[in-house]
Order: C-alpha cells, then sequence, then structure tokens
C-alpha cells in the first residue's frame, strides 16, 4: 500500500499534470482549415528535432500557450512534412507563422529572443 508521503506525490503530480499538458498539436490540414473557418488565432510552429534554434523557441511557445490558452499552435516537423511546407512558402526550420482565421498576419525565421516572439505571436490575439 501507498504511505501518506506516496499519496501525497501522487496526488501533487496528478494535480500538476494538466499544467504540463501543451495545447501543440502536430498539424492537420483539416483541423488547421477548422481553426481558420472558426477565425481562430493560429501559430504555426515548423521545427525540427536537430535545429537549436527551434530548442530555444520552445520553451517561449510553450510559455506563451499557457498563457493564451485560444492560441492553436501545430507543429511542423521539418524533415517530414515537406508538401506542408510548400503550402506555407517555408524553406527553413524555426519558422513561426501567425493567422488570425484565414488571414496570415506575420510570420519570423530564426527569432530566439523572446520579445520579438511574443510581439510576433500577439499579433493574433
Amino acid at each position: 500500500m501507498f504511505s501518506n508521503l506516496h499519496k501525497a506525490v501522487l496526488v501533487a503530480a496528478i494535480v500538476a499534470l494538466p499544467s504540463m499538458v501543451l495545447a501543440s498539436e502536430p498539424f492537420d490540414a483539416k483541423s488547421f482549415e477548422a481553426s481558420q473557418a472558426a477565425g481562430k488565432s493560429i501559430l504555426i510552429d515548423v521545427t525540427a528535432p536537430w535545429c537549436p534554434t527551434c530548442k530555444q523557441q520552445r520553451p517561449i511557445v510553450q510559455e506563451i500557450e499557457k498563457q493564451h490558452p485560444e492560441l492553436v499552435v501545430y507543429e511542423v516537423d521539418f524533415d517530414s512534412a515537406k508538401d506542408v511546407l510548400k503550402k506555407f512558402r517555408v524553406q527553413y526550420q524555426s519558422t513561426l507563422i501567425v493567422f488570425k482565421g484565414a488571414k496570415e498576419l506575420a510570420r519570423s525565421t530564426g527569432e530566439t529572443d523572446a520579445v520579438p516572439i511574443r510581439s510576433l505571436i500577439e499579433k493574433a490575439l
């Protein structure tokens, strides 16, 4: 059986779990189109697991996701989603594209400073 300490740790982990689950999801064309049709704030995050710039961007984007649960974030894998890259005219990993509904508002490539990333995303909020 569990001791009181084990129970307390388990409860704390369960309580913390929702804050650890992030809203970003792999890019899906139908879901993206539905988000656009609904007029949502959308971030396309083009990333690659080997990219050091992407790794620097990730905690900034995650923090913004936590602060703005209404933001829909789609991750696009630079190495495997070539059709999606072509659709969005993306040539480089670490590209962030912001939409409000169907309208692209802004994009950035290679930015790792939190202030410009936050400013970019806030255009859609």
